[in-house]
């Protein structure tokens, strides 16, 4: 069986992480070979940018450079992880990809499109998602569940924006999901987990494909 290539975007504490690792908990149930991920991130050089991006130390250097370490961590991350696991037939579920570097570097950060063309043609090649959920709550309930999660640690570069930041943040990714809507699914991620994660479900199982009947008819 084919891969496919499933990433989840939206803007702080929408829940990506949980419901990512609740799709692929579900898509294990029916039996395929899943790989969980997370951008920047998912090799250990990516990991290592991670740290150097999300504490804020490439800040100001600004937007641009941002774009140019998470290009360079993205590159890394595709190559070692999501491209071998994709051609093997597996399901990556990844936890932010090209759509948040063009809505916080892009949209928000003003950084030109050209660039942002090049560095995705370069990191990414010819991989990319066949289905993007965006996960959608309003930002001061977003913010609100990010703080609870940070549990007192001190927020990261992009959590420490103000609501004017996230509000742009939000109006980028909604923006975005209306644009492409034969990759994109919005989904309403301020309802609680078990419901949104149902909500997910039945969107990869009518765009991928990829449900209970996959399985059970497997024999006919």
């Amino acid at each position: 069986m084919s891969g496919r290539f499933i990433t989840l975007e939206g803007g702080e504490g929408t829940g990506k992480s949980t419901q990512a690792r609740r799709l692929a908990q579900h898509l294990r149930a029916l039996g395929r070979e899943v790989v969980e991920t997370r951008e920047p991130g998912g090799t250990p050089g990516a990991e290592a940018l991670r740290h150097v991006i999300l504490s804020g130390a490439a800040e100001p250097l600004g937007p641009a450079a941002e774009a140019l370490l998470f290009a360079a961590a993205r590159a890394d991350h595709v190559a070692g992880l999501i491209a071998p696991a994709l051609a093997a037939g597996k399901i990556v579920v990844c936890d932010r990809f090209i759509d948040s570097t063009r809505v916080y570097q892009g949209a928000v950060g003003a950084v030109d499109a050209s660039l942002l063309d090049s560095l995705e043609g370069l990191s990414v090649g010819t991989v990319r998602p066949d289905l993007t959920l965006v996960l959608d709550v309003p930002p001061e309930i977003g913010l609100a569940r990010a703080a609870r999660r940070a549990a007192g640690a001190a927020a990261d570069r992009f959590e420490k924006e103000g609501g004017d930041y996230h509000a742009a943040v939000r109006a980028a990714f909604l923006a975005r999901a209306a644009a492409e809507p034969e990759r994109c699914a919005l989904i309403d991620a301020s309802a609680d987990a078990d419901a949104v994660a149902a909500a997910i479900a039945d969107v990869v199982a009518s765009r991928l494909g990829l449900g209970a009947y996959e399985i059970s008819g497997a024999g006919a």
